[in-house]
């Protein structure tokens, strides 16, 4: 009787996932991040590569790419957005973010069933308001001319009495994609917000809503590695997991400490885990502390919630790759000072550090003629 063969069993298929430390993680996010050395880069590319800067407030995006950037002047991003090469448009997490104009027409579509979600949150404030043509009049409304979003509101309510003025414009924001116009946004200068659809500011069409494939790549590459509740958090989207496995044969897997699958670009850089990492000023939400389900990868379990309180939050300090230290800027004439609350004992060399980079962020990102950096505490935790 011949012998039973066996399936060949070989070292690809039996060997498990590499294991990722936190810190393994947090240098090989820091480095697609251009947070472990500044990228030359331009602003535009740099927007396009971090698939979006959050953009709640105005002057996040600026130091955002300031942190980033080797040779960031804020009039590069402020040029960008008068020449309307990038927008402002709510995307990611139904939240307000700076985008290039080619993801404005992408991403939104890709986004739009998150936005759906959100309507029906509104459902009962729009009882009998016929979706559709609220669409319709909004868009010819703001088509007509950019509208502050109190006029907007003002217009759909003469239509709609009945209807909850807020849940209006929600729904005006959920059914098209609105961007905010300049001089919205612009460096040391801005104005009150006024809408009109992407499509309209850029004079094309918004794109067919894409397959998600060629964004999760996209992501991976700026925020891997990564899993997939991970994405899901970042884009605000749900059921992504058949994309990663329809992706699966294209993409190299490994496990954090806790046993997550974690998926990752095949030669995507991942550091050695005892690589430097200068300290940088972020401001407020930016989008690598908010860009995974799990933010261990940044932000230490005792630190969570501590860039502010209530609704007002700070900027944050990375020390060695991770959220320490919060800071705020105030002006005295001439003078910017710079205050830095740390969150732990830095030691001194950490703090010459931080100093040095408060300095090099004022002297960019302010008109100031002199600078002072302190180490101090304004914000009071409550504990």
């Amino acid at each position: 009787m011949a012998a039973k063969k066996h399936p060949v069993r070989t070292m690809a298929a039996t060997k498990h996932p590499a294991v990722l430390t936190t810190r393994a993680l947090n240098r090989a996010t820091l480095d697609r991040q251009l947070l472990l050395r500044r990228s030359t880069m331009s602003a535009k590319d740099a927007v396009a590569h971090l698939v979006g800067l959050q953009a709640q407030n105005t002057k996040p995006p600026y130091f955002q790419l300031h942190a980033r950037l080797a040779e960031f002047d804020p009039r590069e991003l402020s040029g960008l957005m008068e020449s309307r090469e990038v927008v402002r448009i709510v995307t990611l997490r139904s939240t307000l973010h700076t985008h290039t104009a080619d993801d404005a027409l992408t991403l939104r579509p890709l986004v739009q069933a998150a936005r759906d979600r959100e309507l029906k949150a509104f459902r009962h404030g729009l009882a009998g308001v016929d979706l559709a043509r609220l669409a319709a009049v909004s868009r010819e409304l703001v088509e007509e001319r950019p509208r502050p979003v109190k006029e907007l509101r003002e217009e759909l309510l003469a239509r709609w009495p009945e209807a909850d003025p807020l849940a209006l414009t929600v729904a005006a924001r959920c059914l098209l994609p609105l961007v905010q116009v300049t001089p919205r946004g612009l460096w040391e200068r801005s104005g009150q917000v006024a809408l009109t659809t992407a499509e309209h500011w850029l004079g094309r069409p918004s794109e067919p809503v894409p397959a998600p494939d060629a964004t999760v790549l996209r992501y991976l590459n700026a925020f891997g590695p990564a899993s997939v509740k991970d994405m899901q958090r970042w884009a605000g989207l749900t059921r992504l997991r058949e994309v990663f496995d329809r992706l699966r044969p294209e993409l190299r897997t490994f496990r954090d400490e806790n046993g997550t699958e974690l998926f990752d670009l095949p030669d995507a850089p991942r550091p050695d885990p005892d690589t430097p990492a200068p300290p940088r000023f972020l401001p407020e939400f930016d989008n690598v502390l908010l860009g995974h389900d799990d933010r261990s990868r940044v932000i230490a379990e005792v630190n969570r919630g501590r860039n502010g309180v209530g609704n007002q939050s700070y900027g944050t300090v990375l020390v060695d790759g991770f959220f320490e230290a919060i800071w705020r800027v105030v002006r005295d004439g001439d003078v910017a000072i710079l205050t830095v609350q740390p969150l732990r004992t830095l030691r001194r060399d950490e703090r010459d550090g931080i100093t040095e980079e408060g300095e090099r962020m004022l002297s960019v990102m302010t008109d100031a003629t002199s600078y002072d950096v302190r180490f101090g505490t304004f914000l009071d935790f409550g504990e």
